[in-house]
C-alpha cells in the first residue's frame, strides 16, 4: 500500500504558484476553491478559513498531489532553518534534463545534479521556489535491497518522499512508529550539502537522517537538524510557511491512538475522495493528514 498521499504548501498568490507548477513542473489543475470553515478548523488552523487553494496532479496521472493554500510568510522566515516539514522530493527521469529546463525557470537551482554519498541508485538535485519552497528532484537509478522507489512515469512525476526537519529525530521516529505504525528505516549519517549552506557549517560536515516506511514503501526522511534550528515562525492559528503539512494515507484510522485536532470526518475532493481525514500533531507541532475509509 503506498502511503504518502499529498503535501500542502502555504504560497501568498495561488495563481503565480499554480502556474509556475503547470509550466515549469508539467503538472495540471484538479481542483480549485476557498477553505472551508470546517476543513481549515480540522487542519488546526482557522485562519486560513476562505483562503484560496488549489489542487496539482503530476502529469503522469498518479494520484499523490500537490496542494497550494493560500497564506502569509513571515518575513523573517528562512527554508532549511527550522523545524517541520522542510521539502518535498518529486521522482524524475533524468536529472541533467530537468536540470536544463530548472536554469531557465523561476526555480533557484540550490543543489546542482550530484550522486548522494552512499547511494549511488539515487541522482538528485534541489530548487528553491519564488514561495522559499524546498523541492528535491531525483532520478532513481536502480533498486535498493530493503524497499522500492518508484520509476518517474513522466520527465517530472509525483511526490514519493516527504522530508522532516528535527529537533530530536529519534523521537519523531517513534511517534510515527507509535502512532502511524510506520516503521524506523535505514538510517545513515551523509555529507549534507543544504543544511551545511544553510547554518554556515563546514563543507565535510555530516548529519544523520533516517527513512519512514511501511513494508517496501519508502516515503518519509527524518533529518536531524543541527544546532540553531528553530520552531517555524507564523500564525499558530494558520498553516506555517513554506511546506505546512502531509498527508497519508492509512488503512485504519479507527486504530490511530492519536489526539485528533478534530474527530476525523468524510471530506470530498481528489485529496479525501470521500474517505475520514484528520489531522494529528507530531513533535515540533508538525501537522500530519491522515485519509482513511
Amino acid at each position: 500500500m503506498k502511503l504518502l498521499r499529498c503535501a500542502t504548501l502555504t504560497t501568498p498568490d495561488v495563481g503565480a504558484a499554480t502556474e509556475r507548477y503547470v509550466r515549469w513542473m508539467d503538472y495540471r489543475v484538479v481542483e480549485t476553491g476557498k477553505v472551508a470553515a470546517d476543513l481549515a478548523a480540522s487542519w488546526g488552523a482557522p485562519a486560513s478559513t476562505g483562503r484560496a487553494y488549489a489542487v496539482l496532479q503530476p502529469a503522469s496521472g498518479a494520484e499523490v498531489f500537490i496542494r497550494f493554500v493560500e497564506g502569509d510568510v513571515p518575513a523573517d522566515y528562512l527554508p532549511l532553518r527550522t523545524f517541520g516539514w522542510a521539502a518535498i522530493e518529486i521522482c524524475v527521469q533524468d536529472t541533467l534534463a530537468v536540470n536544463a529546463r530548472m536554469e531557465t525557470s523561476p526555480f533557484e537551482i540550490i543543489g546542482p545534479p550530484k550522486q548522494l554519498d552512499g547511494l549511488p541508485a539515487i541522482f538528485p538535485m534541489q530548487v528553491r521556489g519564488p514561495d522559499s519552497e524546498i523541492v528535491y528532484l531525483t532520478q532513481i537509478r536502480s533498486d535498493l535491497p530493503d524497499y522500492d522507489l518508484p520509476r518517474a512515469a513522466s520527465l517530472i512525476d509525483k511526490l514519493f518522499i516527504l522530508v522532516l526537519a528535527c529537533s530530536d529525530m529519534d523521537a519523531s521516529a517513534r511517534w510515527f512508529r507509535d502512532t502511524l505504525g510506520i516503521q524506523h528505516g535505514r538510517e545513515m549519517e551523509i555529507i549534507y550539502s543544504m543544511i551545511n549552506n544553510a547554518f554556515d557549517l563546514p563543507a565535510d560536515t555530516r548529519h544523520r537522517l533516517a527513512t519512514g516506511i511501511h513494508e517496501r514503501d519508502c516515503f518519509l526522511e527524518f533529518d536531524q537538524y543541527p544546532r540553531g534550528a528553530t520552531a517555524r515562525p507564523g500564525n499558530p492559528d494558520a498553516l506555517p510557511p513554506g511546506v505546512a503539512m502531509t498527508t497519508l494515507l492509512h488503512p485504519n484510522i479507527d486504530a490511530i491512538p492519536g489526539a485528533w485536532v478534530v474527530t476525523p470526518t468524510v471530506r470530498t475532493g481528489p485529496v479525501y475522495a470521500g474517505q475520514r481525514a484528520g489531522v494529528l500533531r507530531a513533535p515540533d507541532g508538525t501537522r500530519v493528514e491522515v485519509v482513511a475509509p
